[in-house]
Parts: C-alpha cells; sequence; structure tokens
C-alpha cells in the first residue's frame, strides 16, 4: 500500500488491479479471435465471427490472409489503450529476440567438453573394420603402415 502526503492511500493499487483486470479481458479477447474465426478457404482468409470491442475488430473483418496483409499485433493494440511496459507483457517474437533466440544463438553454438570421449589413433581404427571383399585380391587390400 502507498501513501501518500495529501492522505490517499491505496490509489496505485486500485489502478493496477484495474489495469491487470483490463490486460487480463483484451487477452481473452485475443485468444477467443484466434480460436473462434472463421477460415474462408476459397480466398484464404480468417476471419472474425463475431465484434471484439477490446481489440478494434468488427464482425466479418479479415484478420489472417496469404497475401498483401497486415496481421494485428497484440502490441498496437495494448499501446492504443494506453498501457505503458507493454514488453513486460508481451513477449518478444522468437526471431526478434527473448530466450528462444537466445538459445539458439548462444547455447547451441558453443562446444562443449566431452570428457568421456578418448581420441583413438587410426591405426587402432583400422584393426576393427570389416575387411572388403572378404579381404580377397590386391586392390581390396587396407594399406598397413
Amino acid at each position: 500500500m502507498v501513501f501518500r502526503s495529501d492522505g490517499t492511500e491505496g490509489l496505485e493499487t486500485a489502478e493496477k488491479a484495474d489495469l491487470q483486470a483490463l490486460i487480463h479481458d483484451i487477452r481473452e479477447e485475443w485468444k477467443l479471435l484466434w480460436r473462434d474465426r472463421i477460415d474462408d478457404k476459397v480466398r484464404a482468409e480468417g476471419l472474425a465471427n463475431r465484434n471484439y470491442s477490446l481489440l478494434f475488430v468488427e464482425r466479418a473483418t479479415v484478420i489472417i490472409a496469404t497475401r498483401d496483409f497486415k496481421p494485428l499485433d497484440l502490441r498496437e493494440i495494448l499501446c492504443s489503450h494506453e498501457i505503458q511496459n507493454v514488453e513486460r507483457i508481451v513477449q518478444p517474437h522468437p526471431s526478434t529476440g527473448g530466450w528462444g533466440k537466445f538459445a539458439r544463438a548462444v547455447l547451441n553454438k558453443q562446444r562443449r567438453a566431452r570428457k568421456w570421449q578418448v581420441p583413438t589413433s587410426n591405426r587402432n581404427r583400422c584393426k576393427n573394420l570389416q575387411l572388403k571383399k572378404g579381404g580377397r585380391g590386391w586392390l581390396h587390400q587396407r594399406l598397413k603402415k
């Protein structure tokens, strides 16, 4: 609880609760929009099946298409509701950044030390190989060093 000099207390916590409720409602509508969309296979489009007032989407609005289309962006919707710190609410796209890109770019490129693997010489490898053609003929013999 926050105490202010003018005697108002808890005003910021009430605002935070309202803001969290708004964000929760926007996310729920976002999920409904994508789950309940109408897929038009002839035109290769996805249409909204009802009005979504928090997302600023009307019924029969194209929400996904294959060509020349700017898809809906949850970040822009949250910014239009004047919500600060959108980066904390919505994770970045995996190609832009975040933990997924960090794992692909940094962790997968590191060389890992393998303690269990002992390097073997070429001579030891030749002993265990199966002979070509059963070891017959001068052309199929192994070179011995």
